[in-house]
């Protein structure tokens, strides 16, 4: 087949060939260190406590029992997310959130609303990966 040389200079190619693109990919992310408040940090984590990805999907990432809920905030309004969790429904049950969780449940919808868009189908995927909305 081939001699041990030619495959050890191939093996290091690729290799460096490898490391150069994901250094580069990870150097130009389109938002590598992205900021929540303090009251979107906390949403989230109460997202996932509650375990919410489990019937919810964010960016098309998820369950399919409840709605995705990317772009949720813009569609429906704070006010609608605010009573929707503080009721429940047939489907979705009551979880009994404080008035301080419920905001920042809101708070991080919100967050995820200005983000991005729901519908993966309309993305365009660039040649290094990154995808454009």
């Amino acid at each position: 087949m081939f001699p041990e040389k030619q495959k050890f200079v191939v093996f290091s190619v690729l290799c460096i060939g490898f490391l150069t693109y994901t250094s580069f990919l990870y150097t130009h992310l389109p938002n590598p260190n992205p900021s929540f408040s303090s009251s979107e940090a906390k949403g989230k984590a109460l997202w996932q406590k509650h375990n919410c990805i489990a019937c919810h999907q964010i960016y098309g990432l998820g369950g399919y029992l409840g709605p995705d809920l990317t772009n949720e905030y813009s569609l429906r309004g704070s006010m609608f997310i605010h009573i929707f969790l503080q009721s429940g429904n047939t489907t979705m049950p009551n979880y009994h959130l404080s008035e301080t969780e419920i905001q920042e449940l809101t708070d991080y919808l919100k967050s995820v609303d200005q983000s991005g868009k729901a519908d993966p189908r309309k993305f365009s995927i660039n040649t290094n990966g990154t995808i454009n909305q």
